[in-house]
């Protein structure tokens, strides 16, 4: 299962291919309570069929109208909705939020072959885009960077900015690393075990061999990664478990139940970790939900590394976001 942006590039290449006009709408910055933030997009073609989104339904309304009315831009330019108060209420834009887009004309020869080979591979690429030539060029980049804006341009980044190992390949494995993925996550799983990763054919997530404290260590584990421990087997768990919670790893967690949890941090103590280190293990893993099945268990993992990955977020922009569900009407 792609990431959401990996599904509106994918669509927009096929689009081009067959011989469809195709834009593609970016976020670039926001100002107030808007409904998605930089780095969005929204691929749009003549007909005005549409992937991806850019707000939460009024400016994908527009954009559609003017692909239908041949009225999107033949080079790249700027966009601004929102401008005013009264612009705002009509965009369906919160307390006078407002976005600024780049549209742009997609070519089969351009760029997005590139990007969208780099982002199935898992790679973190970006792209220079000159506002005055219209031209793109293919630039690297590093985990945390996010849309810049500049007079004459904007440089955009593509691919996953965290990743996540998975000890063991079950079933809850499988839902996790769907789940992981649509969030933006390069997905590693690690099983030493031949019987679980024989027939495993996960496209877009890769299989670390050998054993699970080396590969915690091979993977070069910082702090945009995230481990989770769900063989169920304490000698493959826990054997991740050591070298993880030593690490920079921003979330660690494991399976099991709260007796279980209790058990395990006995066994940890005795090893060479500190209190204040298996204190930083999230167990019983994910936020309490209630669940028991593999998808409900990715859910609640899923749930509580976003909620751990935007505080993070948040933090290292300067302050916490405001939620839009607290905002003031």
């Amino acid at each position: 299962m792609d990431s959401l942006d990996t599904e509106v590039l994918n669509q927009a290449r096929e689009w081009v291919i067959a011989g469809h006009v195709v834009h593609l709408a970016t976020v670039v910055k926001t100002w107030g309570s808007a409904p998605r933030q930089a780095g969005a997009m929204l691929a749009v073609r003549e007909d005005g069929r549409v992937v991806g989104s850019v707000s939460g339904g009024c400016i994908e309304d527009d954009l559609i109208a003017r692909a239908r009315e041949g009225r999107l831009p033949s080079q790249p330019e700027w966009a601004r909705y929102g401008v005013s108060q009264d612009e705002a209420a009509r965009f369906g834009l919160p307390c006078g939020g407002t976005l600024r887009l780049v549209i742009e004309p997609l070519t089969q020869n351009g760029w997005l072959e590139q990007v969208v080979a780099a982002m199935a591979s898992q790679q973190l690429i970006g792209r220079w885009l000159d506002l005055s030539s219209g031209l793109s060029t293919l630039t690297d980049a590093r985990p945390g960077q996010l849309t810049e804006v500049k007079e004459q341009g904007c440089h955009f980044v593509y691919g996953p900015h965290w990743r996540l190992l998975i000890i063991g390949a079950n079933q809850t494995a499988r839902a996790l690393a769907q789940i992981a993925t649509m969030l933006e996550f390069q997905v590693i799983i690690c099983d030493p075990r031949e019987e679980f990763t024989a027939d495993w054919d996960m496209q877009g997530v890769t299989l670390q061999p050998g054993m699970p404290d080396d590969a915690v260590l091979e993977i070069q584990t910082d702090s945009r990664t995230a481990i989770v421990a769900i063989t169920h087997d304490p000698k493959l768990d826990d054997m991740a478990l050591l070298e993880a919670l030593k690490s920079k790893a921003f979330y660690v967690g494991a399976l099991g139940s709260t007796r279980n949890q209790a058990k395990r941090r006995d066994r940890l103590l005795s090893f060479d970790l500190s209190e204040q280190e298996v204190d930083r293990l999230h167990g019983p893993v994910g936020l309490q939900i209630g669940s028991r099945t593999p998808a409900e268990i990715a859910i609640a993992v899923g749930a509580q590394l976003v909620q751990i990955r935007r505080t993070l977020e948040d933090e290292r922009v300067g302050g916490l976001r405001q939620p839009p569900s607290s905002a003031a009407a």
